[in-house]
């Protein structure tokens, strides 16, 4: 395990890796998640190996540590994850990232482009104010003490087994802060960031979860959207195979 302070106080960013060539490829998770569990059995796939990996847990999530005093916005966030690629000595790396996490490496692409060469991104959070159906929008329902006394424990009882499996190894206030801070957004927003860049951009939308807003426009700004079939949100869950072809770029 590795590690990077990411607020000038001692709080670290933690992430393991594999050894490989470059560029690296960096596995960034989504809200209350940890990314070994929705991508290790990803890199580990004869078709990806032999590139150097990272997983990395994003500031109160996983092993990373969580500051009661920092903000958990998506430019946090993104700054903590430079930090990491800083302490490991990479740049342009390819970055695979899930919802949330997705959010984060558009901000990190805007704001550190030498940093990101290229882009997956699994139904990542590209505009603000997502629908009820979003668990940000559980989670950011409750006043942030409110949810630190009891609302997490509530919102764990609503997602169900598997991604309470992750959300609970959270810290509470850290979660609530970063629902609140994907629900705001970014400026520029993720949706404006993705369109305006120049480096490969995969965008994975989930059969199950319908079509993705606002595709035609993202399409005609050299996006590749890709519709999984038999995949809800976690298309790397769902469908392994059309996730591994997407990120190995032979889909």
């Amino acid at each position: 395990m590795r590690q990077a302070e990411f607020d000038g106080k001692g709080s670290c960013i933690r992430w393991t890796e594999t050894p490989g060539e470059e560029p690296a490829r960096v596995y960034v998770h989504g809200l209350g998640s940890i990314s070994t569990v929705y991508h290790a059995h990803i890199a580990a796939r004869p078709e990806l190996a032999g590139r150097r990996s990272l997983f990395v847990d994003l500031p109160g999530h996983g092993v990373s540590d969580r500051p009661e005093g920092f903000g958990y916005t998506l430019e946090d966030h993104a700054d903590a994850l430079a930090a990491a690629l800083h302490a490991a000595d990479l740049t342009g790396v390819e970055i695979v990232a899930h919802s949330m996490g997705g959010s984060v490496a558009l901000v990190l692409a805007h704001r550190r482009p030498e940093l990101v060469s290229r882009l997956v991104l699994t139904e990542a959070n590209l505009d603000a104010s997502p629908p009820a159906t979003a668990g940000s929008t559980w989670i950011d329902a409750y006043e942030e003490d409110d949810f630190v006394a009891g609302g997490h424990a509530r919102v764990l009882e609503k997602v169900g087994p598997l991604w309470a499996a992750t959300m609970r190894l959270a810290d509470p206030r850290a979660l609530h802060r970063s629902a609140t801070g994907l629900r705001r957004g970014s400026v520029p927003m993720m949706r404006a960031i993705l369109e305006g860049l120049s480096i490969d951009r995969v965008y994975l939308q989930g059969e199950l979860s319908g079509e993705l807003e606002g595709r035609r426009t993202l399409e005609a700004s050299g996006v590749r959207v890709m519709t999984v079939p038999g995949a809800g949100h976690n298309v790397m869950l769902d469908n392994p195979d059309a996730f591994v072809a997407a990120v190995a770029g032979t889909e």
